[in-house]
């Protein structure tokens, strides 16, 4: 059961997650952090807000307390003693409403020339000898619980006559406010969010729609013959990847048709022994004395020949299924050196002459040492072998001021007008095609040219501007 559980849970992961959802997460994630920062902003505007209103109110109402005869304010027409109850006649608009985060509760405190005649909450004991004109914060203890509070202190003049009024309420009130503000602004939205949650996925599936359309149209395009995409697309973006879906198809109808070339080298290569070895031996079996002998050794040296094509092709797929990415330091001057020595003794039993041309120094570049030196192999034994008794071959390794680095496989056993080699539809194509394709993984490139004299023709591996190790 746990196995099973496991695997199920592995089916799971491995399945492709779906664009539109990602796409919709990441919108709706950016709505809420929009939401969250656009809640943060407007609770620090409404407290400034609320303490702008506060402080404004605290001020009107001073204001109106400073205006009114001092018989308004009181209820008795004996001013010789401070009251300390709101019982009085407050003016209306501050003891009509109860309080609330927009009609706060006020405590007054009056002076009239230097005399307190008015103490609303009976705090007067607590209050500073002399206060400062103007908006402050006072701590003071009300039934038992001391707290800051706002208060606004103003003064007027009539005549001889001097009055201060001092106003305050709890900035609590400031709080409930601004929370009250908030809600007011942030509860819409927040109710909108999941509309605006449905509203995203509608859009994006909607916006995906192109998208799903040339996906149908690039699972219907026929590779084989060479069938591509229309660049012309209602989109940018859209433009952008037929460009590069129109470009791989390119590469793999190039990739096609070096295959077929391939192939057809292939069949011509193996054509020619094959059929060979079909004459010989019917000449072998009906012959007799020298006929038969000679017979026999053109069979021997056709399935020899079979088998060197057969090797390349082996040398081919082994090319083929390594990977680019196992790269180490490669020195090619004792890379040369090996594949030249080894084939010192071919070169003596063909009659020819094989050298090595390489600096003292190790020349070392990153790449794959097996491939390098397959490709070189290749190239030496075509030379030695597809050329006539005498020819002179010569293996090369060097680096220019330039900063190419060059292996390469010269000989003077004539031009590419006449060398079989040159010809791709007479035998050498599969080594040469094993010989380009390690070039090609190996970040280099295969140069065929006459080279120097007194050399006729020359097959290299150039690495351009290769930063040597």
């Amino acid at each position: 059961m746990g196995q099973d559980a496991n695997f199920q849970a592995q089916t799971r992961t491995a399945q492709p997650r779906s664009l539109w959802r990602y796409l919709w997460a990441w919108a709706l994630g950016a709505v809420v952090a929009l939401w969250l920062l656009l809640a943060g902003l407007v609770y620090s505007t409404g407290y400034h807000e609320a303490e702008e209103i506060s402080d404004g109110l605290l001020v009107s109402a001073a204001q109106l307390l400073l205006s009114q005869p001092l018989n308004a304010l009181l209820s008795k027409p004996d001013a010789s003693k401070p009251l300390a109850a709101p019982q009085a006649a407050l003016p209306k608009a501050l003891a009509q409403h109860p309080p609330n985060a927009y009609a706060p509760e006020f405590h007054v405190l009056v002076w009239q020339d230097e005399r307190l005649v008015w103490d609303s909450h009976g705090v007067h004991a607590q209050w500073p000898t002399r206060l400062l004109l103007g908006h402050q914060t006072l701590g003071l203890t009300m039934q038992g619980v001391s707290q800051d509070w706002r208060v606004y202190v103003g003064e007027s003049t009539v005549g001889d006559s001097v009055r201060r009024v001092a106003v305050f309420m709890d900035p609590a009130r400031r709080e409930a406010l601004a929370a009250d503000i908030s809600e007011h602004i942030l509860l819409p939205a927040l109710v909108f969010l999941p509309l605006v949650a449905l509203m995203l996925a509608s859009a994006i599936r909607r916006g995906l729609l192109p998208l799903q359309r040339l996906s149908g149209k690039i699972a219907a395009l026929d590779v084989d013959s060479g069938q591509t995409l229309v660049p012309q697309q209602p989109y940018r973006e859209l433009g952008v990847t037929v460009q590069s879906i129109n470009a791989l198809v390119q590469r793999l109808q190039a990739q096609i048709g070096r295959e077929r070339r391939f192939a057809a080298d292939v069949a011509h290569e193996l054509r020619t022994p094959l059929t060979a070895l079909v004459l010989q031996a019917r000449l072998a079996r009906h012959g007799a004395g020298s006929e038969q002998a000679q017979a026999l050794q053109a069979v021997e040296q056709g399935a020899l020949r079979a088998g060197r094509i057969l090797s390349q092709l082996l040398d081919l797929a082994r090319a083929q299924s390594l990977s680019a990415d196992l790269f180490e330091p490669v020195d090619l001057c004792a890379l040369a050196l090996r594949v030249v020595s080894e084939h010192a003794d071919l070169a003596h039993e063909l009659g020819q002459d094989i050298a090595l041309e390489a600096p003292k120094q190790a020349l070392v570049l990153p790449g794959q040492a097996t491939l390098l030196e397959l490709s070189l192999r290749n190239l030496v034994d075509n030379a030695l072998r597809h050329n006539p008794t005498g020819t002179y071959v010569e293996v090369r390794v060097a680096h220019d001021a330039a900063g190419q680095v060059t292996l390469s496989v010269s000989d003077d056993g004539g031009d590419f007008s006449a060398a079989r080699t040159a010809d791709p539809d007479t035998g050498l194509g599969i080594g040469l095609t094993l010989v380009e394709r390690i070039a090609q993984s190996q970040g280099a490139q295969l140069v065929r040219d006459a080279g120097a004299a007194p050399f006729g023709k020359r097959f290299a591996l150039v690495w351009p501007a290769t930063p040597i190790l």
